[in-house]
């Protein structure tokens, strides 16, 4: 006997099991195999600025090469995958950003190294996004904010591991080592193609009827599909999915959420690419000021889930703008001299209130947007926000370069907090997918498989 059902509704109200493990392991996974890549060039800039001779500004520059591909892979992979499916899109970014990772180990000078960065950075870019929206798709409603800034929170765990095998290997095998490993997800390529899920909305727009009722049996196991079953889902979005994000009073946020994204990836990117470098300047050896990398990102994976969490209790506005007002302060008082325990206790915060925060503003964009233009959404606030990664660490090569005192350079990261902060304030509620005065669920039919 057909039925028809109600795909949002199943989802949403869906207990955690299995199935939910499962996309949260690979997604999780995925994000660390994405964030290695990205970290690996903080760690080796010491080394690579004295083997090329670079000077600050030089060594910024190079390093701003991945965060062009990343807007790049941003922008055009977000909208892609809305129409080619996110798991297609995800293996695509994840081979690309792979292959070019191991192509920079045979690199020989700056402009080789910068243009395999560019290419690995596309893929990397174009793939978080993606692992964003699959993951708010398929996460029961009660838990979504949590679920997400746990999948996320491998951002930090693939920081935390390029740090480690940076201060093991680097010393003993040379900087080409830490960039054989970023190549290793290759291999986990055909397991990612059997077993992550696609997106449902793409399933049921493909009129895959068979995948979307087994997937639906994975997420309720009481529920028994049969073939003449009708799906029920947002009815697509018409008009250019891009200029979805300015209608039914979407503009402002859509502006505010990328004004947030620019100014947390300026402090996010500014700071991996930086910290180890400006610790050495200060006078720390290279295994210590990697160490501060390492604080630097578990204190982020600790800030991520915890602000998961209250984000599901309190919103995640509200969370986000104190995370901002931490991060300022955290970074501002980095730059005055402390004792050990207080240097790494203002690391840590740093990071759960810089990289945490970036983490938290995934998951509130992806439950802002409605699923058809999600990964635009989150692609586009990306992209934007990749300006702000580029002009990270051009940025902070041009204030090394200055010579300016050492607590200058993190009062000058820190202002980019405050400008975030107000940003999200001005962020509607009212227009938020995921709201009980989601304005924008009233405005979708439902559309039949």
């Amino acid at each position: 006997m057909s039925k028809t059902v109600d795909i949002h509704q199943m989802i949403d109200n869906a207990r955690f099991n299995r199935f939910h493990w499962g996309v949260l392991l690979w997604s999780f996974l995925i994000i660390i195999f994405d964030v290695y890549d990205l970290v690996i060039y903080g760690v080796v800039l010491p080394v690579l600025m004295d083997k090329w001779s670079l000077t600050p500004m030089e060594a910024g520059t190079l390093g701003s090469y991945a965060m062009f591909g990343m807007m790049f892979g941003a922008l055009i992979f977000g909208p892609i995958s809305d129409r080619i499916g996110r798991k297609k899109a995800i293996i695509i970014c994840l081979a690309l950003f792979s292959s070019c990772t191991l192509i920079n180990t045979f690199t020989v000078n700056p402009t080789q190294f910068g243009i395999a960065r560019f290419f690995a950075g596309f893929g990397i870019g174009g793939l978080m996004p993606n692992a964003v929206a699959l993951i708010t798709e398929y996460a029961p409603k009660k838990i979504r904010s949590l679920l997400t800034t746990i999948m996320f929170s491998g951002y930090a765990v693939g920081g935390m591991i390029s740090a480690g095998l940076g201060i093991a290997l680097v010393p003993n095998f040379g900087w080409q080592s830490v960039f054989y490993i970023g190549a290793l997800p290759l291999l986990v390529i055909p397991v990612i193609m059997r077993y992550l899920p696609d997106s449902i909305g793409f399933l049921v727009r493909s009129k895959n009827n068979k995948e979307v009722g087994k997937v639906l049996a994975k997420i309720d196991p009481t529920f028994t599909p049969s073939d003449d079953d009708v799906y029920v889902i947002p009815e697509k979005i018409p008009g250019v999915s891009i200029v979805q994000l300015f209608k039914n009073g979407r503009g402002v946020s859509t502006v505010m959420f990328w004004i947030s994204f620019f100014m947390c990836l300026l402090m996010v990117y500014g700071l991996n690419s930086w910290l180890p470098k400006l610790m050495t300047e200060a006078g720390y050896p290279l295994g210590s000021s990697l160490s501060f990398l390492l604080v630097l990102n578990f204190g982020a994976m600790i800030g991520a889930i915890a602000g998961g969490y209250l984000g599901d209790k309190f919103h995640l506005k509200k969370v986000s703008i104190v995370y901002f007002t931490l991060a300022v302060v955290s970074l501002a008082l980095l730059g005055f001299k402390s004792n050990t325990f207080v240097l790494y206790l203002l690391l840590g915060i740093a990071g759960a209130t810089t990289i945490g925060t970036q983490i938290l503003l995934y998951a509130y964009v992806a439950q802002f947007y409605p699923m058809d233009i999600r990964s635009t959404g989150i692609g586009w606030a990306s992209g934007v926000g990749r300006i702000g990664g580029v002009v990270g660490p051009i940025m902070g090569g041009a204030l090394l370069g200055a010579g300016l005192p050492f607590q200058v350079n993190f009062m000058v990261f820190a202002i980019p907090g405050a400008i975030a902060a107000i940003a999200v304030g001005l962020v509607s509620v009212k227009y938020a997918f995921g709201s009980s005065h989601a304005k924008v669920e009233a405005e979708l039919e439902p559309v039949k498989a």
